[in-house]
């Protein structure tokens, strides 16, 4: 999957889920993003694929402050190891995460980007 990490590498680069982690791994898991053209980038992807991918396009650790957890909690070496604990502590299926999803599907779509809807938390 070529297309994601060169998606990823895009969304570090010219910050567009700055300050949206949440929204991003929500994206990432969940949801279908293409192309405006039809492009598939990524049709989900499991938590290691996608801890892998942020190892090769190394984001930045500190972000996960915005999920509210400390980077000194997670593992220091392993980047790989480091990026699944931070999902695993991240409820990434919640409302919370849905809506921060939503808000980045917005600004992917005017980056030329389709985000398919995400799943949706059944009310109790």
């Amino acid at each position: 999957m070529e297309a994601l990490r060169v998606f990823l590498g895009e969304m570090k680069q010219k910050g567009i889920a700055r300050g949206n982690l949440l929204g991003l791994l929500n994206v990432l898991v969940g949801r279908r993003v293409e192309k405006a053209g039809g492009a598939l980038i990524s049709a989900g992807c499991s938590w290691r694929r996608l801890a892998g991918y942020l190892k090769l396009v190394r984001w930045d650790k500190q972000a996960v402050r915005e999920l509210g957890i400390d980077p000194a909690m997670l593992h220091p070496r392993d980047r790989v190891r480091y990026w699944f604990q931070a999902m695993s502590q991240t409820a990434l299926d919640s409302e919370e995460a849905n809506q921060a999803g939503d808000r980045l599907a917005a600004v992917l779509a005017k980056a030329g980007y389709v985000v398919g809807p995400g799943p949706r938390v059944p009310a109790s």
